[in-house]
């Protein structure tokens, strides 16, 4: 199956409920690599890379995020795959 990679902004209630590390537990089972992290302006970001079927359910598991989370919308940019990561992290700086 192609690799693909994906850059993922989620709006909503979306930080100060654990959506980052729900998302790197749900990223880790898996399979996708990449990172996930708070921006200023109240978003997550996140990049996906890995198989496609697995970077879609990824997107998917986007919707529901966390329990206390609320998402409202998922902006998704389909990028060219760069290969550039070994696991998925919870980053910082956004």
């Amino acid at each position: 199956m192609a690799e693909v990679r994906a850059h993922v902004w989620v709006s909503g209630r979306v930080q100060g409920v654990y959506y980052r590390s729900y998302a790197q537990d749900a990223a880790r089972r898996l399979g996708v690599r990449g990172w996930v992290r708070n921006n200023r302006d109240g978003r997550v970001e996140a990049v996906f890379e890995g198989e496609e079927e697995a970077v879609r359910r990824m997107i998917d598991w986007c919707w529901k995020g966390s329990p206390s989370s609320r998402v409202s919308d998922v902006e998704v940019a389909w990028e060219e795959y760069r290969g550039e990561f070994d696991d998925f992290r919870i980053t910082y700086g956004g």
